[in-house]
């Protein structure tokens, strides 16, 4: 596979992983990628724990789908993120960036545009819209076979001003390596945000695994082998595409946008 064949083919995985264990040889690997990630001074700040256990994995996917049940029912989730979400083809379009939401229980889908009032929340409340998302999502996080943790070093995020944004800067770039490192191996990956939505939960998914002191939790990601049909969860999205060149690239000074990039671009 061509590297630019890996770069434009990488994906989040919404839907469910085969059950397959991750082979000890392609967890090594991911491993691998991501310790070749760049960090300043080549301070490698990350650390990561890699979770197999299925009771403990059963565990982070009940907190992973309480979480999301809660936060979607009291409503801040939409007020958070409401400037991403698009619930048309031409509103996706239109800003080329977000997530389409374009796959929605019949129900549902007279509601969307009253989704951010609070009477949409509250239809969404009565047709249990929460608790779906948070059924769907417990079950995605339990069918996976892997799940990785990335941690960084509190020494190295609080060494100086500066030393926080360079931890996560390679962090990012870490787990970079390893999403692009998935698609050649056939594997697909998700950030199981919604504990982190929710501090009391991530603090629950912190003791559950035995974090140290000296190390924080940051993010865990769901990983496995993705199979050739895949079956997308009752309420899902897409976000493939991509704002053009000129909307966010500058020539020599950011007062002249690229131009002539944009065709190719599409």
């Amino acid at each position: 596979m061509e590297f630019r064949d890996v770069l434009f083919n990488r994906r989040t995985t919404n839907g469910p992983f085969l059950p397959d264990p991750v082979s000890e040889e392609h967890q090594r690997l991911l491993i691998a990628a991501a310790a070749s990630a760049p960090s300043q001074f080549n301070s490698q700040p990350w650390r990561f724990v890699v979770i197999e256990d299925r009771d403990t994995i059963d565990t982070i996917a009940r907190v992973s789908g309480e979480s999301m049940t809660a936060v979607i029912g009291e409503g801040s989730f939409f007020t958070r993120y409401k400037r991403h979400f698009r619930f048309s083809a031409e509103e996706m379009a239109e800003h080329r960036s977000g997530m389409y939401f374009d796959k929605l229980p019949a129900p549902l889908r007279p509601f969307t545009k009253a989704v951010f009032t609070a009477s949409g929340l509250a239809m969404m409340r009565m047709l249990r819209v929460p608790q779906t998302l948070g059924e769907e999502n417990r079950k995605l996080v339990a069918g996976s076979p892997l799940i990785f943790g990335v941690m960084l070093d509190r020494s190295e995020r609080n060494a100086h001003p500066l030393a926080d944004f360079y931890c996560q800067f390679s962090m990012g770039a870490a787990v970079e390596n390893i999403w692009l490192t998935t698609v050649e191996l056939g594997m697909g990956i998700q950030f199981i945000s919604f504990p982190m939505e929710a501090p009391e939960q991530w603090e629950r998914l912190t003791k559950l695994l035995d974090v140290p002191d000296h190390l924080e939790l940051m993010a865990l990601y769901r990983l496995g082998y993705v199979p050739q049909d895949q079956r997308r969860p009752k309420i899902d999205w897409s976000s493939r595409e991509r704002r053009p060149p000129s909307q966010f690239v500058y020539r020599e000074t950011c007062r002249t946008p690229q131009q002539g990039w944009d065709e190719a671009a599409l």
